[in-house]
């Protein structure tokens, strides 16, 4: 190990200047995954982020990679960086249970596009993070591994679907992961675990296979400690691909680039009120850092979109997808899903054409009405999560500020509207609790402007330095 750098710093570097230091053979791809299997083994049993670990593989990879090196071979952006995948998407020859019992022993032949481009990117693959049961609701739970813990306090949530991944990045685990988000599964868990995730726009991250090509409500995305390193991910995992038939015609080449732009006189909505419930913890946090916007120059006033109808948009297009995803298995395996799913497929089984339609519509003019008021400000800034990280034994928040949640997912309505119209998001750290829980900033910027999202994110996170916080488990 060189400049005299322990395995536990190497294990907080940046992705960026880690990439770095294994291009130029200042640290060998062996080297750094040892420190990160050392990390895991200390770790991992306190939190339960990691599910399924493959050394072994991991440690032939890394030699693989300093061999090619050596040879003076081709290498990747992501050369040597050890990488952990979320346990949705399909790995060959690596398990992959969709956190459902019905898959408990399944082993993909094929890897799904994302890992694709992990792999061809350099990126080691160590693992899979934990995750709901098939992604339903944003607390990583199920019957296969049980629950994964917040490491910012253990009796607590740390969020989902994509939890697993947002907890091995918060201890050090791994350097970036990848992630998904239908209604805020790559943001909530980074909101609660201090961690960076951004919802691209949807055909950024070209999606494969999936069995409803052409409906944009679920996208993967990239998870990392910084907005930069959330960048440089999004540069190999951006990009069009034919099999996806919404993938957007652009290179992710510009993600790499440097994220430094000025602010001065940019208008930035602070949505304080969405007319949804937010605890009065959270709202106080983010309070505390608006004037981190106005330091870098923004022009923050108050304003809200029109969301009118998104809470029932969303709803009808997250159970239609429930249901063409998942529908067999009611009838397959009964009695092996859990409650809230089998309530998403029953709200799909009786959606009408005629219903889809009239959702459709309704879509339109959501989209078009935040498209006007986005014409007046370029971003918009809101909550993450409406709730502290909860309680890790509570399936879901039943209520908020005494106001009664309908659903299992009704109190993840910060993320899930931006998701009704498909804008880009970032959950970037903010602040602490009292007690010192996470609270994430949302940030929205304008219809594709995955890259303004993404720079305002970083000036942010340069201005607070919330995210160097490290977590109470580490001790």
């Amino acid at each position: 190990m060189t400049h005299a750098t322990t395995e536990s710093d190497l294990c907080f570097l940046s992705a960026v200047d880690l990439a770095r230091r294994l291009r130029t053979k200042d640290l060998s791809a062996r080297e750094l995954l040892a420190a990160h299997l050392d990390q895991i083994e200390r770790i991992n049993p306190k939190v339960h982020a990691i599910v399924t670990l493959v050394a072994e593989q991991a440690r032939l990879a890394a030699q693989q990679a300093d061999d090619r090196l050596a040879r003076g071979g081709p290498v990747g952006p992501l050369h040597g960086l050890p990488v952990a995948h979320k346990d949705l998407q399909d790995t060959q020859g690596i398990r992959t249970t969709y956190g459902s019992p019905i898959f408990k022993d399944h082993v993909p032949g094929a890897d799904t596009l994302v890992i694709e481009r992990l792999k061809r990117a350099g990126a080691i693959t160590i693992g899979k993070t934990n995750t709901p049961e098939f992604g339903a609701g944003s607390q990583t739970f199920n019957r296969v591994f049980g629950a994964t813990h917040n490491p910012y306090d253990l009796s607590r949530t740390c969020g989902g679907s994509s939890g697993g991944a947002a907890v091995a990045l918060a201890c050090g685990m791994v350097p970036i992961a990848d992630g998904s988000d239908m209604g805020g599964s790559l943001r909530n868990p980074s909101s609660f675990c201090n961690v960076v995730g951004f919802r691209p726009s949807p055909g950024r991250v070209p999606s494969y296979p999936s069995p409803a090509a052409w409906l944009p409500l679920a996208v993967d995305g990239p998870m990392a400690r910084s907005v930069a390193d959330v960048a440089f991910l999004l540069s190999v995992l951006a990009g069009p691909d034919s099999r996806s038939p919404i993938s957007i015609e652009e290179s992710g080449a510009k993600f790499a680039g440097p994220l430094e732009r000025s602010f001065r006189g940019v208008h930035v909505a602070w949505a304080h009120d969405l007319g949804f419930p937010v605890e009065p913890e959270v709202s106080a946090a983010l309070d505390s850092q608006r004037h981190a916007l106005e330091s870098l120059g923004c022009i923050v006033t108050d304003a809200t979109p029109d969301f009118s109808h998104a809470d029932e948009v969303f709803k009808a297009w997250r159970a239609w997808s429930f249901e063409l995803k998942l529908g067999s298995l009611l009838q397959t395996h009964p009695g092996q899903l859990k409650d809230t799913i089998v309530w998403n497929l029953t709200q799909g089984q009786q959606l009408t054409g005629p219903e889809l339609g009239r959702i459709e519509v309704l879509r339109t003019e959501l989209y078009h009405r935040v498209r006007r008021f986005m014409e007046r400000y370029e971003f918009f800034v809101l909550p993450v999560a409406q709730v502290l990280p909860f309680d890790v034994r509570t399936p879901y928040p039943t209520e908020i500020n005494t106001i009664r949640m309908d659903t299992y997912i009704d109190w993840m309505k910060s993320c899930y509207y931006i998701s009704a119209v498909g804008n880009p998001a970032l959950s970037v750290p903010c602040a602490f609790s009292p007690e010192g829980l996470p609270v994430g900033l949302q940030i929205v910027g304008r219809h594709h402007d995955d890259w303004g999202v993404l720079q305002l994110g970083h000036a942010f996170e340069q201005a607070t330095g919330v995210g160097k916080r490290r977590p109470a488990v580490l001790g």
